[in-house]
């Protein structure tokens, strides 16, 4: 076994979950496919992050599974986005509505701020020192 390629997120709405992804926090689209249930494989990664793992947004087809959207990871921080531009990155995200939960702190493994993606999953802005 080489790398894990996909993460799954289970999201309230494939299209708005997608708008946030790319939009919001720049990453591509890598695949959007229809499937025979009326679901669909929609997996989007970081620009130029073809070296890690991938996320497959899934809509949540219950109500267990829409009790978990925002909240997969017990309000932790679940996801860390590596940058090479922390202070580029965050103000570009910041100018397109992503909320952070903190001001930016540089502690001795790099830089690094907490925030929220649209249903609330923590994740880490972080620039490795």
């Amino acid at each position: 076994m080489s790398y894990i390629a996909l993460v799954t997120l289970v999201v309230a709405d494939y299209d708005e979950a997608l708008a946030f992804y790319r939009d919001s926090l720049g990453f591509e689209l890598v695949e959007d496919t229809p499937r025979d249930d009326g679901s669909r494989w929609v997996v989007v990664c970081p620009r130029g992050g073809s070296a890690g793992a991938g996320l497959l947004l899934a809509r949540a087809k219950d109500e267990a599974q829409r009790t978990s959207v925002g909240a997969q990871t017990g309000g932790r921080v679940g996801f860390f986005l590596h940058t090479e531009d922390f202070a580029g990155d965050h103000a570009r995200m910041t100018a397109a509505g992503v909320r952070f939960l903190e001001e930016p702190r540089h502690e001795v493994y790099g830089s690094v701020a907490v925030f929220e993606d649209l249903y609330g999953n923590r994740w880490d802005l972080l620039q490795p020192a």
